[in-house]
């Protein structure tokens, strides 16, 4: 079920222009949220990671409140599943004028019923740490992140784990990962470049609550040879055990059992 799309707030069939900047240069930005029986999670963290991202961009959003009063609207009509919010620069075609658009719609998603098996992919795409005006920015420009989603399950995986081309940890192509080492919450630090992920840091919390060490750093694949368990974070993921990277296997763990229970506990 998809919810009644909101464009700039106002009920649409959800078209825009194919002038739009968003479709011709893949220019803009998005966050997905969680609505749980119509009350959204983590609202105000996704509003300012969103205004961080259009910052970024030099894309403006209207009013604060108006983009929170959008999403409550689309998450009352959901119930529970995904909201999702685009915004779109608007034209880049000369001579033409058209506004930047703010994207608002719901739509079903359930919880994955399975852990994950990752493949490992080198993302040279990734700026992994290097400093440059979009670092830390969710932009909608994902194509090299779902070439890797592809690439993963073409060699019989559920999806990605991305690596720098030094061979260091990064990310999935949509979510976080961690591990455990020694009873230690290991996960690949933000000056990597990675998205600042809302799960990721309330597992962290979550961890750190339960005075569970917790060490954010840099690491090669090979450090997961000594994890007893392994994680994906990630809004619609929530917490997500993984059982296999490449040829490297765990059993679903107690520590992610934990985890994964306090963060719904958190959403409930």
């Amino acid at each position: 079920m998809i919810t009644e799309v909101l464009i700039n707030g106002s009920p649409s069939d959800g078209r825009i222009p194919v002038t739009d900047s968003s479709v011709l240069r893949g220019d803009g930005c998005f966050e997905v949220l969680k609505s749980y029986e119509c009350r959204v999670f983590a609202l105000d963290e996704h509003l300012d990671r969103l205004h961080a991202s259009a910052s970024a961009l030099q894309i403006e959003l209207p009013d604060r409140s108006e983009l929170a009063s959008w999403i409550e609207k689309t998450a009352s009509e959901l119930g529970t599943g995904a909201v999702r919010v685009v915004v779109t620069r608007g034209a880049s075609v000369p001579g033409l004028d058209d506004p930047s658009n703010v994207i608002v719609f719901g739509h079903g998603w359930d919880l994955p019923k399975a852990p994950a098996r990752l493949f490992p992919v080198v993302a040279p795409w990734h700026a992994a740490g290097a400093d440059w005006d979009l670092a830390g920015a969710k932009t909608i420009s994902y194509g090299p992140n779902l070439a890797a989603t592809r690439r993963a399950k073409k060699e019989g995986f559920d999806d990605a784990v991305l690596l720098t081309t030094t061979g260091l940890v990064l990310e999935g192509p949509t979510f976080s990962v961690a591990w455990i080492v020694e009873g230690v919450l290991e996960t690949p630090s933000l000056d990597l470049g990675i998205l600042e992920s809302i799960t990721r840091r309330m597992v962290l919390d979550i961890a750190r609550d339960q005075e569970m060490q917790v060490v954010e750093g840099q690491w090669g694949l090979d450090r997961l040879d000594r994890a007893t368990e392994v994680m994906a974070l990630s809004t619609i993921r929530e917490v997500q055990a993984v059982v296999a990277v490449g040829d490297m296997t765990w059993k679903p763990g107690a520590r992610t059992e934990y985890v994964a229970r306090e963060f719904a506990a958190r959403t409930g």
